[in-house]
């Protein structure tokens, strides 16, 4: 007869086990049921998903982390923007159908060298690149690394300046070889279901989710285990990437526009956007009073307004 503590240790391998199982018969349907809308494009052994719609200037959307492209889709922004624009988004690495080899750290430098290259591959000379969130630090990355192919910058609720972040420290575990694994395979798809309306709360209010977006976003493509250990890969490496970033952007040459809500429940209006615009002379700031960190979602005519003005 095994000893209570191997009985409880043995049960709880069980109950991880089977819910490992679970999480990955769930991920399986959440690819069947929303599949790739664009087409893939390899670069250096990695391969990225890549929409395209509409003709005109190129206009390439970087999604904040743990999102992929059916943000920019459920907002209608890239239906809109298709009109006057050739749009570009893409699935950053990790998320969506995107590859993130392990054999690499994927700050917004590294990710900005294979969006370099995808957009090369793509025959884009120039675009005007809009970042979101964590996508913001990437699309700063590719204005230094290639500034005579981003013609214009816009930079909506980004991070910019190092504060304690304490989503930093609680998803370091997550991120970790090996244990990392274990619990995005296991407990971290529960833990997220369940916190799934906490999240949404805070991603956009004090404004209220868009019925769109709660009645069509695929919520458990976000909830794989890959991609939920890509995003606490980036939760933990966001306060270093702005400390590294920092000192270069008094010299972005493109013209830069700062999209923030000034009810941003996530980063700080003030600290941040506000900041920003003071550190880098020229740069236009756009706020829309109230709005939350999901500003493409609450206020799409403001973003759309904000890059036609540019």
């Amino acid at each position: 007869m095994l000893p209570p503590a191997a009985g409880l240790a043995l049960a709880g391998a069980a109950l991880l086990g089977a819910g490992a199982v679970e999480n990955n018969r769930r991920a399986r349907e959440a690819e069947r049921a929303t599949p790739p809308v664009g087409r893939f494009v390899e670069v250096g052994g990695t391969r990225l998903h890549v929409l395209e719609r509409g003709r005109g200037p190129a206009l390439v959307l970087l999604h904040g982390n743990g999102s992929l492209i059916q943000d920019w889709l459920v907002s209608g922004l890239v239906e809109r923007a298709a009109e006057t624009h050739r749009v570009i988004a893409i699935d950053r690495p990790g998320f969506g159908y995107s590859e993130r080899p392990r054999s690499r750290v994927w700050t917004p430098m590294m990710q900005a060298g294979l969006i370099r290259g995808a957009l090369h591959s793509l025959g884009v000379e120039t675009a005007t690149v809009l970042g979101h969130s964590w996508g913001a630090q990437v699309a700063i990355a590719l204005a230094l690394q290639d500034p005579a192919r981003v013609r214009a910058l816009f930079l909506e609720s980004g991070y910019y300046f190092p504060s304690p972040r304490v989503d930093s420290v609680l998803f370091a575990p997550q991120a970790l070889p090996g244990l990392g694994d274990l619990l995005s395979h296991t407990v971290a798809p529960v833990t997220s279901r369940l916190l799934w309306p906490r999240i949404l709360a805070r991603l956009f209010g004090p404004s209220p989710v868009p019925e769109r977006f709660a009645r069509e976003f695929p919520v458990e493509m976000v909830l794989r285990p890959s991609q939920l250990r890509a995003a606490a890969a980036e939760s933990v490496l966001l306060v270093p990437d702005a400390f590294a970033l920092r000192p270069h952007y008094a010299g972005l040459r493109a013209p830069v526009t700062i999209l923030s809500g000034t009810g941003d429940r996530l980063l700080s209006h003030a600290d941040q956007a506000v900041a920003l615009h003071h550190h880098i002379p020229g740069s236009r700031l756009v706020a829309v009073e109230g709005a939350g960190h999901m500003l493409h979602q609450i206020a799409p005519g403001r973003v759309l307004a904000a890059l036609a003005a540019a």
